[in-house]
């Protein structure tokens, strides 16, 4: 923690509890308590407060009377929830920028696929696609004017694919598969048919969250 500065404290304890997860030092469930951080990190438990508070909103830590602070625990159900949710939002949010992408925006999307069909094609570890996924969907947010959809957007899934449930998501699909998925999005967008793009964004999520339910605490085991 050095070289924090003082005015930054809460977003880097933040940032810190989200690598413990990434890395699987702390697992969906474990109690996350404000002392044992304030000792290991030697600061005070107020911007450790403020960081659970942060993370709380981001759907990552939860919090019960009695029980204390946790890192969140999905069911089967809720995993499908949120991926369903999250698509709907994202389809609609999208479809409605269509006619707002540029040239360019369909160019660098291009360019993102392509580099996932490389990656397929070298057999590269399948970490080096993560990047290249944030990426496409960081294009497709960027002609949304609307900061609470996108903010809603990414809680609903991104908080369980890159974090909760990382390890699981990256191994999800194949490479293969990977690029497939978003070449389908990328055709859908450049068809011009708005209909076609909501039902392959939504699809893309549901799918996606019916393979991530198998990981729910109610029936993964180990």
């Amino acid at each position: 923690m050095d070289g924090i500065k003082k005015l930054t404290y809460s977003e880097q304890v933040a940032e810190y509890i989200k690598q413990s997860i990434l890395e699987g030092e702390l697992s969906p469930g474990d109690q996350v308590k404000e002392v044992m951080l304030a000792e290991k990190l030697g600061i005070s438990r107020a911007p450790i407060r403020e960081a659970l508070q942060i993370l709380a909103r981001e759907g990552l830590i939860k919090s019960e009377p009695q029980k204390g602070k946790h890192v969140s625990a999905l069911t089967a159900k809720q995993i499908v929830d949120s991926y369903f949710t999250g698509g709907v939002l994202e389809a609609a949010a999208v479809t409605q920028a269509m006619p707002l992408y540029t040239d360019e925006d369909i160019s660098n999307l291009e360019q993102i696929v392509e580099q996932m069909h490389e990656v397929a094609e070298s057999g590269e570890d399948h970490e080096s696609l993560t990047q290249l996924d944030t990426t496409f969907h960081n294009i497709l947010f960027s002609r949304i004017d609307n900061e609470l959809l996108i903010e809603l957007c990414r809680r609903s899934c991104q908080g369980i694919s890159k974090f909760l449930l990382y390890k699981r998501w990256i191994n999800l699909y194949t490479p293969k598969q990977v690029y497939e998925r978003h070449l389908v999005i990328l055709e859908a967008l450049k068809s011009g048919r708005p209909s076609r793009l909501e039902k392959t964004i939504r699809k893309h999520y549901t799918d996606s969250g019916k393979r991530m339910s198998k990981y729910g605490v109610d029936v993964h085991k180990g």
